[in-house]
């Protein structure tokens, strides 16, 4: 099959159940191609229940790990004390974790712990996990990244995802920086990554003409095959509420699922797929050279 490799992932599945049921919609009716499953989350039962049914066939599935959020960690304060506050729970937001990571107080064994319960209760759920990313992109952090490329290279996953940022500001430079970082390590262990990323400065409000913006930048990159993350959701959502973020799931649904997507995809020389075609193909780490500053993308969230 000719054309450039085009990873559509949307995150978060499990969250709640209008975002679960909106993934496979734009999975069935657009152009997403894979997701990354939240085992923290409430709808991680009924997120594994729309994996396994025939509506999500072809469906590229991975894990979405989580040491930030308003969903409580999978072990308890005791097994993991360096990743909760005082009532048990994640911090809020990656900063938040940044700063206590920055300040040594975040112990990678205790992140090791508690990604491989969240790991292990996706696979153990019968989910073939193809992929490794995080939720709110902590993985660009030198200490999370590499106990991520060390799961992914222990339990023969075979990619990660490599966030990255098309904004030239101080911002942008710095994930960059760190996502180049990350790309070594990876290389590293063997493990592979698509060579551009788009969906990080757009995150929570990606709609059309985003999307149309989104695969133009990565077309004109250069060779090489892309990754653009994803946030679709269901326009009604109750269970939703609880998650303050101000993002747009139902626009995004509505951009994925446009026929003007599809039609910018084929355009842009891109052929859709999924982490597990990335292997399979030779495509990402060792292929393309992702430290040559060819980033497409956005912010951390």
């Amino acid at each position: 099959m000719s054309g450039r490799l085009l990873i559509v992932n949307a995150d978060d599945f499990g969250l709640s159940p209008g975002v679960s049921r909106g993934i496979v919609a734009a999975h069935q009716d657009g152009v997403v191609t894979s997701t990354s499953m939240l085992a923290v989350a409430p709808a991680f039962e009924l997120a594994v229940s729309l994996a396994t049914a025939g509506d999500a066939d072809g469906l590229g599935v991975g894990g979405h790990l989580a040491a930030v959020g308003e969903d409580p960690p999978l072990l308890s304060a005791r097994e993991v004390p360096t990743l909760v506050g005082h009532r048990g729970g994640f911090p809020a937001s990656w900063r938040t974790f940044l700063c206590r990571a920055a300040a040594g107080r975040v112990d990678p064994a205790d992140l090791r712990r508690e990604f491989t319960a969240q790991l292990d209760r996706i696979a153990g759920a019968g989910i073939v996990v193809g992929h490794l990313d995080t939720h709110q992109h902590l993985h660009l952090w030198p200490a999370v990244g590499q106990v991520v490329v060390e799961l992914a290279r222990e339990r023969r996953i075979p990619a990660v995802r490599r966030p990255a940022s098309a904004s030239a500001g101080p911002r942008g430079r710095g994930v960059n920086h760190l996502a180049d970082r990350l790309a070594r390590t990876a290389a590293g262990a063997g493990v592979r990554h698509p060579a551009r990323f788009a969906g990080l400065d757009e995150a929570g409000r990606l709609d059309l003409a985003s999307v149309l913006a989104a695969l133009r930048r990565l077309s004109l990159a250069g060779g090489g095959s892309a990754e653009i993350g994803c946030h679709p959701g269901e326009a009604e959502d109750p269970d939703r509420r609880r998650y303050r973020w101000g993002y747009r799931w139902a626009d995004e649904l509505d951009a994925l699922r446009a026929p003007a997507a599809r039609a910018a995809v084929e355009a842009a020389g891109f052929r859709l797929g999924t982490f597990a075609d990335l292997a399979a193909a030779g495509h990402g780490q060792g292929h393309d050279d992702p430290a040559k500053g060819d980033a497409a993308g956005t912010r951390p969230i």
